[in-house]
């Protein structure tokens, strides 16, 4: 992967609590305590933690080949977090393969209408660990998943977007604070939203045209119209995770605009 040069813009301005909340330049790392299934944590490779980069990998992956992934970006002022799914695929536990939700029938057939509620409850709680233990700002944790970790990252995302005020409040009062953005490598929504306020949060939905994987069935684009904002949508000819330059390109652009840069002694203005 080569991915292109970055140029990032100066972090927004923060409110005396959103900097209380974060003016640490090296946060704590996740506990296993808080995070029950097994995990990678990498700190910032500059010292300066001010973004946070959440991988989930896809159905009958692991947490280790997106950990690598991560740390590969080199994303500057960005650590990274490769999370396991918590539940194995039955029978094919040692083989090393885990889902997000329930995912086959007793046939061992893909259901056709899973339930991901699990899985956006499990990726809520280890927000909650980041945002409250571990200071991390929600509009500074960014989201990455490959297939069903993809349609995850999206639903919480949504999830978190429509928690009570009294819960996720921003300073000002109003609706709850975004996460930073989402990309999903071909992983569609499973639910049809149906909020009166979209979700501010961008998210980058990048895919293949079908019949290649990963490929998204028809009515995917409309409902995350319906769900986000802003949504932009990458359909790139060829198979799997993007490769190329040109296929990295527009998610780099996309964390380029959205990731913050806090401005340290010695620092280039």
């Amino acid at each position: 992967m080569d991915p292109p040069e970055f140029h990032l813009q100066e972090a927004p301005t923060s409110t005396p609590s959103d900097a209380a909340r974060s003016t640490s330049r090296v946060k704590p790392a996740p506990q296993s305590t808080a995070i029950p299934a097994p995990f990678s944590y990498s700190p910032s490779d500059d010292g300066t933690d001010e973004n946070l980069l959440i991988l989930l990998h896809g159905l009958g992956d692991t947490h280790v080949p997106f950990s690598k992934l991560g740390r590969s970006f080199k994303l500057p002022q960005t650590a990274t977090l490769a999370l396991r799914a918590p539940a194995p695929i039955p029978y094919m536990y040692e083989h090393g393969a885990f889902q997000w939700y329930p995912s086959f029938d007793q046939f061992g057939d893909l259901l056709t209408r899973p339930d991901p509620t699990t899985a956006i409850e499990y990726i809520t709680e280890v927000l909650d660990h980041l945002v409250n233990d571990c200071g991390w700002l929600a509009q500074r944790i960014h989201l990455f998943g490959f297939g069903q970790g993809g349609s995850v990252a999206a639903e919480t995302a949504l999830k978190w977007w429509r928690r009570p005020q009294q819960q996720q409040q921003n300073p000002a009062g109003g609706s709850a604070l975004p996460l930073g953005s989402v990309v999903t490598i071909g992983g569609p929504l499973l639910s049809y939203p149906t909020l009166s306020l979209a979700c501010t949060t961008p998210v980058l939905v990048f895919h293949r045209p079908h019949p290649n994987e990963p490929c998204l069935p028809g009515d995917a684009l409309p409902a995350f119209e319906r769900g986000f904002a802003r949504v932009i949508d990458v359909m790139k000819n060829g198979g799997d995770m993007p490769r190329s330059r040109d296929e990295w390109y527009p998610i780099m652009e996309l964390w380029s605009e959205r990731l913050a840069r806090r401005q340290v002694e010695g620092s280039m203005k």
